[in-house]
C-alpha cells in the first residue's frame, strides 16, 4: 500500500502555515508522490506558495480557516504556525469536520493538553518537535501521540515527517522538554561553535573571511562525516586524535573539568527548564 494512499482529495491534508518549515514539508510530500489535489493550505501570504508550488490550485489556497469550505473533511491537520498565533488560528477549526482527523502540531511550546482543551480528549493529537535542518531534508523530528491516535494515523504522520529527515517517537511527554533542549535548540549550539571557531582563528592571525570559511566547512564537513560513516562521534574523535599531537592538546582543554561538557550540560538544562516554563 503506498504510504500516502489514505490521503486523497476527499480526505486531504490541511496545512495551516506554509512558512519555511511548512514549505519544506510540502516540497517533500510532492516530491515523494503525494497528489497535489490532496493538499489544502491556510496562509495569508499566498504569493510565495503560488510561485514555488504552481501545482497547487487556487481553490486549495485559503487565507484563513474561515475561508475553507465547510464540506472539507481533512484526514490530517498540520499546525505549522508560530505558537503566539495558534489560539486564533485553531479556534476556527471547530467549524470543520475534524472528528476523524489527527491534529499534528510542529509548533514549539504547546503541549497535548493545550489541544485537548480546545478539541476534547477524544481528538487524535500528535505533538512533534522538528529542528531547522528539516528545511533541507536533514532534520530530526521527535513525536508524542495521545491515546486516540491509531496505528494508521501514526504511520502516515511518520511518513509525512520523514520527507524532511528522521523521525523518533517517545511515550512520555515530559521528555519533549529534553528533546527541545537537545535536537530542537541543538542546531544553534553547532552554529555558535562555528562562530567561536572562526573568531578564534581570526585571533590567531587568519583573515576574517578565510577563518569563517574554514570554520563553517569544518563544522559542516564533520557533521556530514558523522552522518555518512556510521561511526559514533566518540570513535570519530578518537580516529582524528594522535597521542601528543595538536588535536590532543586542544582536547585537553575542551575535555577538562571546566571544559565544554560542563557548559553544554548547563546550557541544555537551562533550555529544558525554559521549555517547561513555555509549556505551562
Amino acid at each position: 500500500m503506498p504510504k500516502f494512499a489514505s490521503i486523497t482529495s476527499k480526505n486531504p491534508i490541511l496545512l495551516i502555515g506554509c512558512g519555511k518549515m511548512g514549505s519544506a514539508m510540502l516540497a517533500g510530500w510532492l516530491d515523494q508522490g503525494l497528489q497535489n489535489e490532496a493538499i489544502h493550505i491556510v496562509d495569508p501570504y499566498q504569493d510565495p506558495i503560488k510561485e514555488n508550488f504552481p501545482v497547487i490550485e487556487k481553490k486549495q489556497l485559503h487565507k484563513t480557516i474561515n475561508d475553507i469550505p465547510k464540506r472539507l473533511k481533512p484526514s490530517i491537520i498540520i499546525v505549522a504556525v508560530k505558537p503566539q498565533m495558534m489560539g486564533e488560528a485553531l479556534a476556527s477549526l471547530k467549524g470543520l469536520k475534524i472528528t476523524d482527523a489527527v491534529i499534528l502540531s510542529i509548533a514549539a511550546g504547546k503541549n497535548i493538553a493545550f489541544f485537548e482543551d480546545l478539541f476534547g480528549k477524544k481528538q487524535a493529537i500528535i505533538r512533534a518537535m522538528p529542528n531547522t535542518p528539516a528545511a533541507i531534508g536533514k532534520g530530526v523530528t521527535v513525536c508524542i501521540a495521545n491515546a486516540p491516535v491509531d496505528d494508521d494515523q501514526r504511520r502516515v504522520s511518520s511518513a509525512l515527517l520523514k520527507t524532511v529527515g528522521i523521525v523518533e517517537w517517545v511515550d512520555d511527554e515530559n521528555l519533549m522538554d529534553a528533546v527541545t533542549a537537545l535536537s530542537g535548540s541543538g542546531p544553534a549550539y553547532v552554529f555558535y561553535l562555528a562562530e567561536v571557531m572562526a573568531a578564534a582563528g581570526e585571533s590567531l592571525g587568519l583573515s576574517p573571511e578565510l577563518s569563517r570559511r574554514l570554520a563553517d566547512q569544518t563544522v559542516s564537513g564533520a557533521g556530514a562525516l558523522l552522518d555518512a560513516s556510521g561511526e559514533s562521534a566518540a570513535r570519530l574523535r578518537e580516529n582524528v586524535t594522535s597521542p601528543g599531537g595538536t588535536t590532543a592538546a586542544a582536547l585537553d582543554v575542551l575535555m577538562s573539568d571546566e571544559g565544554i561538557a560542563k557548559v553544554i550540560r548547563r546550557a541544555m538544562q537551562e533550555a529544558r527548564n525554559r521549555s517547561k516554563e513555555l509549556a505551562s
